[in-house]
């Protein structure tokens, strides 16, 4: 009698990845633990492979309905940066100028239009298509997402981060990203920070403050 064929192994599936296991304790503190929001920034240049290299890693964090709808604009030139500037608010500008890249978190409010290729399990692209509330909602949610994920990424690349808030979202939309109807989200500075001036992180709520278990 021939022998039963055997269930794939994870450990051989590429498509179906690998059993989770924790990372260990110098993993969790390049991730998080002595992780810090940067403002300077030293001369260590950040090249296009790298960035590269950082978007293939942050595009496999999950989306809604794998919808993907964070687009990234990687402000690598004084040129660029300058064109930045009359959108930033004051205390921003020395931080993108001094920073080696700045990365534009935006979405495409068309994500949807994506969806045959991307989830062809349903017709996803019609959930979409027809109510741009939801549309918009699940775009910049998600994008969020995916800005986040390129902190993780960026980080485990050995990279430093400094996302911003405070900047004129509409001039940037104008600036940058009329041509492809694409939205801005939130700003991230990316490079090797420079921890002369580090300060302590600041507290953070603890687990009884933010958290409830049901």
């Amino acid at each position: 009698m021939s022998e039963p064929a055997q269930s794939p192994s994870l450990d051989h599936s590429p498509e179906l990845g690998r059993p989770a296991a924790p990372l260990d304790a110098d993993a969790l503190d390049t991730l998080f633990r002595t992780a810090r929001t940067h403002y300077a920034w030293t001369d260590q240049p950040v090249s296009d492979s790298t960035l590269r290299e950082l978007y293939d890693l942050l595009r496999l964090g999950p989306t809604s309905a794998n919808s993907s709808p964070g687009r990234f604009l990687f402000l690598r030139t004084r040129a660029a940066k300058e064109r930045l500037v009359p959108a930033l608010s004051r205390g921003n500008v020395k931080k993108v100028i001094a920073s080696p890249v700045t990365a534009i978190v935006a979405y495409d409010p068309r994500f949807y239009d994506h969806l045959p290729r991307l989830f062809p399990s349903a017709d996803a692209r019609a959930w979409f298509s027809g109510n741009e509330a939801l549309a918009e909602e699940t775009a910049f949610r998600n994008s969020t997402l995916q800005g986040a994920y390129l902190i993780v990424a960026a980080r485990a690349l050995g990279l430093d981060c400094g996302p911003m808030s405070g900047f004129d979202r509409a001039k940037v939309d104008e600036i940058f990203l009329a041509d492809g109807g694409w939205k801005s989200n939130f700003l991230i500075n990316i490079g090797h920070g420079d921890r002369i001036d580090q300060v302590s992180r600041a507290p953070r709520l603890d687990f009884d403050e933010a958290c409830v278990l049901l």
